[in-house]
């Protein structure tokens, strides 16, 4: 499904460049739950955001579902992911004036179709059908984290990208956060990416691609 070539990502410094991904390879299966770990500055960002179609890579190519997206234009790689990309970030990323489902009902904006009743489906399988009215500032970390998993999962995208899910969590929320994506993979048959600093969470997946100073230093088979 994901296929990375010789990525490299440079960001300008002024007069200088700094190289954050240098020479990346590597290939994520329809329906694999990988991992990637490594320490801050490691790129490990970067390339979920290039996986992601949040940016694009300053050399090398990258296929989603066969088509090569990297050299697309800024509108056509929203519409690419819109359709094709859920997100989970560390922060939730909710709007604190909306509800909880309101805040769903956003993720089919860029969905391409949906309605508040897919909405509600998809907070009633992450077990929040109760809290559906409530804001975010009336949630828990735990709760606000199942909401933004809601919302990645109500337009049916075949790959969900998450950046440290449990990072703000406590251990009991971080493991029910865990065990709702592990669920998705596991029944849904959805592709599942997390960048994560917690071994724990790591080998929870099929697979965890170590990076370090922008390359892959070693894949491991959990």
């Amino acid at each position: 499904m994901i296929r990375l070539e010789n990525i490299g990502k440079v960001y300008p410094m002024g007069k200088r460049e700094l190289p954050v991904l240098k020479g990346v390879n590597l290939q994520i299966r329809k329906g694999e739950m990988v991992a990637i770990m490594g320490p801050s500055g490691s790129g490990k960002s970067t390339m979920l955001n290039i996986i992601g179609c949040l940016d694009k890579p300053t050399s090398g190519s990258y296929y989603l579902e066969g088509k090569e997206v990297s050299r697309l234009s800024s509108g056509e790689l929203a519409k690419v992911r819109g359709q094709k990309v859920g997100f989970v970030f560390q922060t939730f990323n909710l709007l604190p004036r909306l509800s909880a489902l309101a805040n769903v009902e956003l993720g089919l904006r860029y969905g391409g179709g949906g309605n508040s009743h897919g909405a509600m489906a998809a907070l009633i399988w992450v077990g929040l059908a109760e809290r559906a009215r409530h804001r975010p500032t009336e949630l828990s970390g735990g709760e606000q984290q199942r909401v933004a998993i809601a919302r990645a999962l109500v337009k049916n995208p075949p790959l969900i990208l998450a950046d440290e899910p449990t990072g703000n969590l406590d251990s009991r929320s971080g493991e029910e956060v865990m065990a709702i994506l592990t669920s998705l993979h596991r029944e849904q048959g959805i592709t599942l990416v997390i960048i994560t600093h917690d071994s724990n969470v790591g080998h929870r997946c099929q697979r965890i691609v170590h990076i370090r100073d922008g390359q892959i230093v070693n894949e491991e088979v959990v």
